[in-house]
């Protein structure tokens, strides 16, 4: 009878590992490509933040530390925890930490410290996509995702419900305090002056506590509700100051005015796959239409988009050395008539959407002159019902879209790690970069500079 035979299966076999770390994985790995990347990032300014004329135990290199993070990022990984545990569990990172293993601490303290250096890598990362000639800003397309905030919605409260609230909450830390020193004085009466007097019911505690935070936040609530009427104050008269007749009336926020009490930055914003209504903060990107590259991006706090087309554009600009791309597509979000007039000014042909059409509709291409009493948006309608406008709005869905599923569907960043607006800007920075680094790393068209 033939014996069966299978492949020498030995567990406890010690092994010989090839000493040199390039053999770990097979060529062209992503790993890879991240340390030769990492040789070409300027971190002198994360370098410079050391001092080790004091002395004690020497710190993890800080190329070390960013290509975890680049990596991590570039796998969906944002977690500190996970990412320690990758260096051990993981060969692509046990090669980027050269067997080093910083625990989660380190990890955490390091991208915390160095955020707005890591940041700024994204200008980097784009120069190299740039160099390798992956952006050419033919078309940039716009658009924006909701991202959901590291807060939960039912840890929010309306402004209605902080004023419904407020009162309650008064009078019930008052009674506390009052049956806190009635038994103060019973106790001192029967047992002498034993307690210091300062010492608080847990209740009481977690009452006053809370007091403080709803007081905050109406407080907070009142103050952007001022800054923003003062804002379309002055919108109105730009450059003109026009006395008061009398005491200006404060201004008040609606009722339905939110603040949440564990990322205050945050909003809640209807998500648009889920059509869910989140703790979120609004994400935008520019995307460049030769490999999807991202050119500028941006956080805001407004569930909007019509603000964000300047904030794009302008930092686009600012990121290619003036550049600007022949035309700009976005959907009807973005569209209103001083984007338009500021997109013309900056001679950039605007392809942007005035309205939702409905699924299947068919529209005929306009005929004739351009009536001339036309509005801006009935011209820009017009001009996206011809060939051309619909051949180029077309190309919008193909541009943007797919980064935002990369980076949410395939990566799973759906939610972001830090909290603040300037913490989340700068983490969506870096989710962009690392973005990027796989388009470039995917393209094989990067070559280390010589």
């Amino acid at each position: 009878m033939e014996t069966t035979r299978f492949r020498s299966y030995a567990p406890d076999q010690l092994l010989l590992l090839p000493p040199d770390l390039r053999e770990w994985l097979p060529p062209g790995h992503a790993a890879y490509f991240v340390l030769d990347v990492l040789g070409e990032l300027d971190l002198s300014v994360i370098y410079a933040s050391y001092d080790s004329s004091k002395g004690g135990r020497p710190g993890f290199d800080p190329r070390l530390m960013t290509g975890l993070l680049l990596y991590g990022y570039c796998q969906g990984l944002s977690s500190s925890r996970k990412i320690e545990k990758a260096t051990y569990e993981s060969v692509p990172f046990r090669v980027l930490s050269a067997n080093q293993h910083p625990d989660h601490d380190t990890i955490a303290e390091f991208r915390r410290r160095h955020l707005s250096a890591l940041s700024d890598l994204f200008l980097q990362v784009l120069h190299l996509c740039q160099r390798s000639g992956l952006v050419r800003l033919g078309h940039v397309a716009l658009d924006g995702t909701k991202l959901r905030a590291n807060a939960s919605k039912h840890k929010a409260m309306s402004y209605g419900r902080i004023k419904e609230k407020l009162p309650g909450l008064e009078a019930q830390v008052a009674q506390l305090l009052a049956e806190a020193e009635a038994v103060d004085r019973a106790e001192d009466a029967e047992y002498g002056q034993g307690r210091r007097g300062d010492e608080l019911p847990d209740e009481l505690c977690f009452q006053q506590r809370r007091l403080e935070k709803i007081r905050q936040a109406k407080a907070a609530l009142e103050a952007e509700a001022q800054a923003e009427a003062q804002r379309k104050s002055e919108a109105k008269s730009p450059g003109v100051e026009i006395p008061p007749e009398g005491p200006a009336e404060p201004a008040v926020p609606t009722d339905k005015a939110q603040r949440n009490f564990t990322d205050p930055d945050s909003r809640i914003m209807r998500d648009g796959a889920t059509k869910s209504f989140e703790q979120s903060y609004n994400c935008q990107a520019a995307v460049d239409d030769r490999a999807q590259v991202i050119v500028a991006v941006h956080v805001t706090q407004k569930a909007n988009d019509k603000q964000q087309v300047k904030p794009l554009i302008e930092q686009l600009k600012a990121n290619l050395g003036k550049s600007k791309p022949r035309a700009i597509s976005a959907d009807a979000g973005y569209f209103s008539e001083d984007n338009v007039k500021y997109l013309e000014s900056e001679s950039i042909e605007p392809y942007v959407a005035t309205g939702r059409q409905k699924h299947g509709a068919v529209e005929m291409a306009p005929r004739g002159r351009i009536p001339g009493g036309a509005t801006v948006q009935e011209r820009m309608a017009r001009k996206l019902r011809t060939q051309k406008g619909k051949r180029e709005y077309a190309k919008r869905k193909g541009i943007v879209e797919p980064v935002f599923g990369q980076i949410k569907e395939v990566r799973g960043l759906r939610r972001f790690l830090l909290r603040g607006l300037e913490a989340v800007q700068a983490e969506w920075s870096l989710i962009c970069t690392t973005h990027n680094l796989l388009k470039l790393f995917r393209s094989g068209c990067y070559s280390p500079a010589t």
